[in-house]
């Protein structure tokens, strides 16, 4: 067999990485030889948004496990050949290592070193966990793929086939230095990060602009699920500790990003059982998770995954990484998003969520908010002072309906 798709058989479960680490040679392959996807199940984490694969798309007959949302699988979905499971990423985990075993992995590694190791590179996260539970194991060995420091690689001798082929990885583009609200969030934001705090955040312009205002700290330390350009940012900066390592699942970016992950001596790799470990997130002295929100509702509770009724993301990692922020001697949950959204004539901070929305993050959970017009510091404020807080960060033009709303849900209580 010369093609990694000679590999699937009918009905096969397949795992399939996400992110950078998609089988780009695999999917090369399908393009052109669709009917070997037919009635394969592929399960993978894929985000959306990130990536290029589309394994519904492939074949009528393909079935795809998945984890979040996107156009694809709500098609799929709709089709009955799709499965949207409501998992976070530590809930992912347990799945990969309690379901039933998996026909095939295929891996996207590293070209091997004269021992015959192979890296699994800049994508770490969930590929390891599914490896170890495979019948078969077929790889792209790509010498576009960096060799990288991590608890996982694989041996030559380990692998059914290999086949090496010189395809750039998948890559992201973040935005630019964002706009004015994202600079202004940004700014915020790094006021309340300490010289030596422990960092977690992902990708996009929010991150890029607090990266932008925290050039002059020190001493910081990255444990996060995902390193991107705002990590690179810091570094080369100087603001983070130069002796410190930097844990994470995934480098996502181009391929300058990376090339500096690759080289980079203190980046460790790692799957998600140990960046999205509760308790080692809990043990790491001041660890500021910094997410994102769809809304906010008065109550603190936080919506990341729903907009308008309509399922957009997943939960992913930002439970455990608030949990780990909560429980984290001196640390801190910042949920960082605009005022508003449909240009200023939506409120993201909502009197309540009602069955338009989901609740991602409890009001227990409740931490700091931050949006363009200022900081909510909540976690042990009353329900009156929590409300006001918060209504005191919205639009201005919004405000007053979130007072009345706020009085007649009050009259409630």
């Amino acid at each position: 067999m010369k093609r990694l798709a000679d590999h699937l058989q009918p009905g096969a479960r397949v795992f399939v990485p996400g992110l950078c680490g998609e089988p780009t040679l695999l999917l090369r392959e399908l393009a052109q030889d669709p009917e070997r996807a037919r009635g394969a199940r592929f399960v993978g984490v894929q985000f959306p948004g990130i990536g290029n694969a589309d394994y519904l798309a492939i074949h009528p007959e393909a079935q795809q496990t998945a984890f979040f949302m996107s156009p694809s699988i709500r098609q799929g979905l709709r089709e009955r050949r799709a499965e949207l499971l409501s998992l976070d990423y530590p809930g992912i985990a347990r799945h990969l290592q309690q379901c039933p075993p998996f026909d095939l992995a295929i891996g996207h590694f590293s070209s091997p070193d004269a021992d015959g190791w192979c890296s699994a590179g800049v994508c770490s996260d969930f590929l390891p966990i599914a490896w170890a539970r495979a019948k078969r194991r077929v790889a792209q060995l790509n010498p576009s793929m960096p060799r990288t420091v991590s608890a996982f690689r694989v041996h030559l001798s380990e692998l059914d086939a290999a086949i090496e082929a010189d395809i750039p990885l998948t890559s992201f583009s973040e935005a630019g230095s964002g706009s004015e609200t994202e600079l202004r969030i940004g700014r915020l934001a790094a006021e309340l990060v300490r010289d030596g705090d422990t960092l977690q955040f992902g990708i996009g312009s929010v991150p890029l602009a607090l990266a932008g205002s925290l050039t002059s700290h020190r001493g910081l330390r990255l444990h996060t699920g995902m390193v991107s350009q705002a990590a690179r940012a810091l570094d080369e900066a100087g603001a983070l500790d130069p002796d410190a390592p930097i844990t994470t699942g995934v480098a996502l970016g181009d391929a300058s990003l990376y090339e500096w992950a690759g080289r980079h001596p203190n980046i460790r790799f790692a799957d998600v059982r140990s960046t999205h470990d509760p308790t080692g997130l809990a043990a790491l002295p001041r660890f500021v998770a910094i997410n994102s929100a769809m809304e906010v509702d008065l109550f603190g509770q936080v919506n990341a995954e729903r907009s308008d009724g309509v399922l957009q993301a997943g939960s992913g990692g930002l439970p455990v990484f608030a949990q780990g922020a909560l429980r984290s001697p001196g640390g801190r949950l910042l949920i960082c998003m605009a005022a508003t959204a449909k240009r200023g004539t939506l409120s993201r901070i909502v009197p309540s969520l009602d069955a338009q929305g989901l609740c991602t993050l409890p009001r227990h959970m409740a931490d700091v908010f931050i949006t363009e017009h200022g900081v909510a510091q909540v976690r042990e404020l009353g329900l009156d002072a929590r409300a006001e807080a918060l209504i005191a960060i919205a639009a201005p033009e919004h405000r007053a309906g979130l007072e009345e709303a706020w009085r007649a849900i009050r009259n409630r209580l």
